[in-house]
């Protein structure tokens, strides 16, 4: 008889800023975690810093000795510029200013196939006031070609998440998008699919959308969340029901990271990494489905009740 592998769990340096890198992954590791989604910032191996290659190796030694596979993240709030947030984008006005996040994807893709990771997360970004749609998508399409170009190099896959306000905000985003490029192998071009995000703005429920997007899926970000407020919550404050969840990526074979992203509670990041783990191990844990035999309750009497 062949089981089902176990889920790969991670979680996100973001909801760790307040721990030196080093301090971050002793942590993960010693809970228990299977790897990190590692997000490029100033405090986690800055892409910008000098030495990046041999800062890159340190971590690499540190991630093999301590067990963890690592999914590299993009979604710094400020790394490119101090004063916008994710800015700039694939969809900027300004082709300079699109040039420069293109080449920090590149930079990510680099590093992510010198850790040896399961993936490179992007997202395309909101479009600029005033910028009709088709201008936006055709930008886009030209911006990503280059890192599309280096992800096949490295033999790294792309994985892009549909972001709620962004251009591409939802799965069917992502499928116009996959279009628009060519249809490229889902080798090259995946997807990241938020769990939370399923739940505030998609049609179908958070397990079917992991169904639905097994043929892509290439990471996986996790968080409890409402119907329409885009918040990311700690499990089990929102209104995500996990066990079918946490079931269907592994009904669809996913082999890649699962990784907790609560980037707006730093300052509870080791309980919240704690706490996480033993929810979604339990969340995950086979339920006994054998039916029981129905007790009768005794009514005041002493006779059978309903």
């Amino acid at each position: 008889m062949t089981t089902t592998p176990a889920l790969r769990l991670a979680y996100g340096t973001n909801g760790l800023t307040d721990l030196r890198l080093t301090d971050a992954l002793a942590l993960l590791a010693d809970l228990g975690y299977d790897g990190v989604s590692l997000t490029l910032d100033h405090m986690h191996l800055d892409p910008l810093a000098p030495d990046l290659q041999a800062r890159t190796a340190h971590v690499a030694r540190r991630l093999d000795a301590l067990g963890l596979s690592v999914a590299i993240e993009t979604g710094a709030r400020y790394v490119l510029d101090p004063y916008r947030k994710h800015h700039p984008t694939l969809l900027d006005p300004d082709p300079d200013a699109r040039a420069r996040r293109t080449g920090l994807l590149r930079t990510a893709v680099r590093v992510a196939a010198d850790l040896g990771a399961t993936a490179v997360h992007c997202f395309s970004g909101v479009r600029p006031d005033g910028t009709p749609e088709d201008v936006a998508r055709h930008r886009l399409v030209d911006a990503i070609g280059p890192v599309l170009d280096a992800a096949a190099e490295a033999g790294v896959p792309l994985a892009v998440e549909p972001e709620p306000g962004h251009l591409i905000g939802d799965l069917a985003g992502f499928h116009g998008l996959r279009t628009a490029l060519g249809d490229p192998p889902a080798a090259l071009l995946g997807l990241t699919l938020d769990i939370g995000h399923c739940q505030y703005l998609e049609p179908d429920p958070p397990a079917a959308c992991v169904r639905a997007a097994a043929p892509w899926l290439r990471h996986v970000q996790i968080e409890d969340m409402r119907r329409g407020v885009h918040e990311h919550l700690p499990f089990g404050t929102g209104e995500i029901d996990f066990p079918p969840v946490l079931q269907a990526l592994q009904d669809i074979g996913y082999r890649g990271l699962v990784g907790v992203e609560l980037p707006r509670h730093s300052h509870a990041g080791p309980q919240l990494a704690a706490s996480s783990l033993r929810f979604l191990r339990a969340a995950a844990a086979p339920r006994d489905t054998t039916p029981q035999p129905t007790a009768l309750l005794a009514g005041p009497a002493g006779a059978p009740s309903c």
